[in-house]
């Protein structure tokens, strides 16, 4: 079973959006501190531009910025803009309604998925883009100062 890394790729790739505070960035700049190839960033920065979080140019001045100030961007919107599917799923082959877990076990699961689902984009809705831009320069302080 894969799991999706593409919410974790765009908090990043909107994160170095933010550190540039307006500056148009190009999708191979992003590319480089994601590591991974700028096709990709390119798909990823076309559904974040769908949802309103970014604009895009191309050509003269060609790149990316944030389209509104970080702290008016929660996880949640970035989360729900690039995941295309649910972050539960039950597998594609239905279980065996002649059993006595296989017969309800979708059900069950499906309440269970739904409200876990739910708690996820709540707890997103709370954190902005800002909150975590906060998070990193936070750290990298921490970072200098056990490194003096």
């Amino acid at each position: 079973m894969r799991t999706s890394c593409r919410f974790a790729m765009a908090v990043h790739v909107l994160a170095v959006l933010a550190y540039q505070e307006g500056d148009r960035v190009t999708s191979a700049f992003l590319a480089g501190s994601v590591n991974t190839n700028p096709v990709i960033i390119r798909r990823l920065l076309l559904s974040l531009q769908k949802a309103g979080l970014v604009e895009t140019r191309k050509g003269a001045g060609a790149g990316s910025r944030l389209s509104r100030s970080p702290r008016r961007i929660n996880l949640a919107e970035v989360y729900r803009s690039v995941e295309d599917s649910e972050s539960f799923a039950t597998p594609a082959r239905k279980p065996n309604a002649a059993c006595p877990v296989g017969h309800g076990i979708v059900e069950a699961l499906a309440k269970l998925f739904g409200s876990a689902q739910s708690a996820l984009e709540k707890d997103l809705a709370k954190t902005t883009l800002a909150d975590v831009i906060d998070s990193l320069k936070t750290s990298r302080g921490r970072a200098r100062t056990k490194a003096a």
